[in-house]
């Protein structure tokens, strides 16, 4: 379970690199350029979208790889990372991936409550 979660937190903290990446550039130019926010539409909160294009993927990709060894903190950072990634972008087409692979990598992090090694985070 540990392995899994480990590469579901790294493979969902890539993708929402990516959109992190287009998330930010897009409030910076609407920022610049008003008229592409009016024609495509404004972000409501953008310092709530810039940090959580910065924050969630870092904990994804954090969480995964501690969760290995620290299945309890890996997964309580994948599962944060997911909540952070659903309250700015929301469940589309684009998040509903990296949103997954949080949750159940969070998920499954969380219930590797008897690890390999002889120490539990429990």
């Amino acid at each position: 379970m540990r392995n899994a979660a480990l590469m579901l937190g790294i493979i969902g903290g890539l993708i929402a690199m990516v959109i992190g990446f287009f998330s930010y550039g897009y409030t910076q130019v609407t920022e610049s350029h008003a008229e592409i926010g009016q024609a495509f539409g404004q972000v409501q909160n953008v310092g709530l979208v810039r940090v959580a294009s910065f924050v969630a993927p870092l904990l994804a990709i954090a969480g995964g790889a501690m969760a290995k060894v620290r299945a309890l903190w890996g997964g309580v950072a994948m599962l944060i990372a997911a909540g952070l990634m659903y309250v700015a972008f929301g469940f589309s087409a684009f998040t509903m991936f990296p949103l997954g692979f949080c949750v159940l990598g969070g998920i499954l992090a969380l219930a590797a409550g008897k690890p390999d090694e002889p120490k539990s985070h429990f």
